[in-house]
């Protein structure tokens, strides 16, 4: 698991090199905030399909590694290619990319972890993962800034992503043995198609609701720019985000543990709300600050949460298509999120875009208490009390 943290590390960091200068790049080629929704939002889409399609694989076969390698392996060899594109539907075939790698390794990665973790600490385990992640977040916007500020073009620092790419292929392929789970390898064939959990179900469809007003965070960067933050400093921005989902992931996946899953899901999905007012309504660059920072908590007290909450309410059989599902709910639900929120913000202005997406968080938050996290999942409890 260390291993699978610092190739996460690695991974992240290459991709928040640019990340935080897409807005702008995407600007700077002559395309405008709904060409960057639907870049966005097909990027998150992508690789939906394959996050139920790689859980179905891990839970069928259980060798996980050659899917996460080449879950890895994909957007790292396409990132680079960003140095040469010239319009703005490359850049959506590079992301297409991007999003079809951690399409492959999502399932399989959460569900080794999963297996390795006492459910008391499941959501501090996920926490922790997410922290080492965020971690890499914030050192990859670091670095952009001081590369640009030494005056590289923006362009050679795409190219420079190749460096840590390789690192991450390298460090996977030799320090993780590629073993299948072989114990219950039997018991796992079965038909692709959601687990037989009702709660389960329930849970995706609040998912599916929050995730259409949960935009690509590329449009607060946008927000940034509008109220004039200039691009030099949306790395910094990028790092105080990253800075503050780190502290709080550990933090926010242990609350889980103590308080309960829908306790602090529900906490995050209301902070997301006020902060989506906050960018509406905001009118001086102090207050993006502080929004951009008090944003982080909200992927702390969810991320590890809900992961952790889909676990619990499946039966270990199907826990990789059960993530699976999950990526895949968020994925699919993703694209006309952020086209939505490119065309509202293109039409109506910031504070209905912004506005939408808040009004939808405060929606799944009431749909989320229906979810019964102490349900013992039915394929699981004769195996419980034997």
């Amino acid at each position: 698991m260390v291993v699978l943290g610092i190739v996460s590390l690695l991974h992240d960091l290459a991709g928040d090199l640019v990340t935080p200068l897409l807005p702008a790049f995407v600007a700077s080629i002559g395309a405008g905030p709904a060409a960057l929704g639907v870049i966005e939002g097909v990027a998150d889409a992508a690789g939906s399909f394959l996050k139920l399609l790689s859980g179905y694989f891990a839970d069928r076969f259980g060798h996980l590694k050659g899917l996460t390698l080449a879950g890895y392996a994909i957007p790292n060899i396409l990132r680079p290619v960003l140095a040469m594109v010239q319009v703005w539907w490359q850049v959506l075939l590079i992301r297409f990319g991007d999003r079809l790698g951690k399409g492959l390794r999502a399932s399989p990665r959460d569900a080794l972890l999963a297996s390795v973790t006492p459910k008391e600490i499941r959501g501090r385990a996920y926490g922790f993962h997410g922290t080492v992640e965020y971690i890499g977040s914030a050192i990859g916007p670091a670095l952009g800034f001081l590369i640009l500020s030494a005056g590289v073009p923006l362009r050679h620092l795409f190219a420079l992503t190749a460096i840590p790419g390789v690192l991450v292929v390298l460090v996977l392929a030799v320090g993780v043995r590629g073993e299948p789970r072989r114990a219950e390898l039997e018991l796992k064939k079965a038909a692709i198609g959601l687990p037989p959990s009702h709660p389960f179900r329930r849970l995706l469809i609040a998912v599916a609701v929050f995730t259409l007003g949960n935009s690509s965070d590329a449009f607060l960067l946008w927000r940034a720019a509008q109220l004039g933050i200039p691009v030099t400093m949306a790395p910094i921005l990028w790092i105080v985000l990253h800075v503050v989902k780190s502290a709080s992931s550990t933090w926010g996946g242990g609350l889980s543990d103590r308080k309960g899953r829908r306790f602090a899901i529900i906490s995050g999905w209301l902070v997301y709300s006020a902060v989506y007012l906050g960018f509406g309504l905001a009118t001086a660059r102090w207050q993006i600050w502080a929004l951009f920072a008090i944003y982080g908590t909200y992927s702390g007290l969810t991320e590890a949460s809900q992961k952790a909450l889909v676990v619990d309410l499946v039966d270990e059989r199907w826990r990789a298509r059960a993530l699976g599902a999950y990526h895949a709910c968020i994925g699919f639900a993703s694209l006309p999120a952020s086209v939505l929120f490119g065309v509202l913000y293109k039409v109506a202005g910031p504070s209905v875009a912004f506005g939408t997406g808040a009004g939808l968080a405060l929606v799944a938050a009431l749909l989320l208490p229906a979810t019964d996290v102490n349900s013992t999942p039915p394929a699981a409890a004769g195996s419980r009390s034997a």
